[in-house]
């Protein structure tokens, strides 16, 4: 069987001799890039799995990178590594067609973890969840631009926050997400909150879905772990 090949796209050189070896051992193939020029080159001639690719870089930067791929419908999953924990960050992001981010520094092993989920529930040559404007599950619906949502033909009136979470928990199906990385996502590094802060905007989440967390349709808590959102979920363009 082949192995599933990785792009590593990052000018810290230190850093891609750190990852190479990791990602190796966990049994991919590695190839490394240390400009977004180089990144497009390699995956023109050898198109990889899945890309790691870092924001800020020589020549061209990561987004310009994600923006060339998906304009000429290359799917390929894209994880996006930056030094800006703000929510807003992470929004441009995943508007510009990433499939996951993750904050500098990281621990390696969260990487990991990270391109397990993404390569489970990306298919090859499709719009991935993260570049779509929608989200479907049943009859829940989600409208990632309007940032709006709808229970059946019902729209549900949520706060800002509720609705982050429940679009992060949508875009990784079936992944246990701890309360922490939620927090990071949502709220923002530096923002002062709790992890009870998201244990209330759950709560929020299960009155608006009529969603018993005895017997959850939507949302199941792990105990111990965090946070998953049950059921398949569909992106539309």
């Amino acid at each position: 069987m082949n192995k599933v090949k990785l792009l590593i796209v990052d000018d810290e050189v230190d850093l891609l001799a750190e990852l190479e070896p990791l990602l190796s051992r966990a049994g991919y193939e590695v190839r490394k890039a240390t400009d977004g020029q180089q990144a497009l080159d390699l995956i023109d001639r050898d198109p990889p799995d899945l890309v790691i690719l870092d924001v800020l870089m020589p020549r061209l930067d990561g987004r310009e990178v994600v923006r060339r791929l998906r304009n000429k419908d290359d799917w390929t999953p894209i994880i996006l590594l930056t030094k800006v924990g703000t929510p807003s960050e992470r929004a441009m992001s995943l508007q510009e067609g990433a499939d996951d981010y993750i904050n500098k520094p990281f621990d390696p092993m969260e990487l990991v973890a990270r391109v397990q989920a993404v390569l489970r529930r990306t298919r090859s040559g499709t719009v991935s969840l993260a570049g779509s404007k929608r989200l479907i599950s049943g009859e829940l619906k989600l409208d990632r631009q309007a940032r709006q949502a709808w229970l059946g033909d019902q729209a549900l009136n949520l706060t800002a926050r509720a609705f982050g979470v429940l679009e992060y928990l949508m875009l990784e199906p079936l992944e246990v997400i701890p309360r922490e990385r939620l927090l990071d996502e949502v709220w923002g590094w530096a923002y002062p909150a709790q992890t009870r802060a998201v244990d209330i905007r759950i709560a929020e989440l299960r009155k608006a879905l009529k969603d018993d967390p005895g017997s959850p349709s939507y949302i199941e808590t792990v105990v111990g772990h965090g946070y998953r959102f049950l059921g398949d979920v569909e992106g539309q363009a």
